[in-house]
């Protein structure tokens, strides 16, 4: 398992939400716990199969061009953020993927309210990505 997630590791920018897929999976590899297979565990091991060979695709950033930060801080394990910048496309804009970045909440920040939160992935996403 540890090395079927370090795999999927490789390339969560290509996988939206890839900490909330995998934090069921993450617990098998705890010490003292039972390796036991069940639905949200193999339905989380399918998911992030299909992602891995479905996954959009990514552009390099431009950056002249202004970037967009998409956060979805409303679920309840953790947040979930888009990086994608506006590309001419066939003289049409349209947004283009740079990568994905998601982490789970902190036993703190799962109290905090929707606002704080929204700020403190705003944070967190810009020291991530160095912007």
């Amino acid at each position: 398992m540890q090395s079927f997630l370090g795999s999927a590791s490789y390339y969560r920018n290509h996988i939206k939400n890839i900490s909330h897929i995998t934090s069921s999976l993450n617990k098998l590899c705890s010490k003292d716990v039972i390796f036991q297979i069940t639905k949200e565990r193999r339905d989380a091991y399918e998911r992030i199969k299909h992602e891995l060979t479905n996954a959009p695709v990514h552009i390099l950033p431009e950056f002249e061009i202004p970037f967009k930060l998409y956060i979805d801080a409303a679920c309840i394990q953790g947040l979930g953020e888009a990086l994608l910048q506006r590309e001419i496309v066939y003289g049409e804009p349209r947004e283009k993927l740079i990568c994905y970045i998601s982490r789970e909440f902190k036993n703190s920040e799962a109290r905090c309210e929707a606002t704080q939160t929204k700020f403190l992935f705003l944070v967190w996403a810009l020291e991530k990505l160095h912007y």
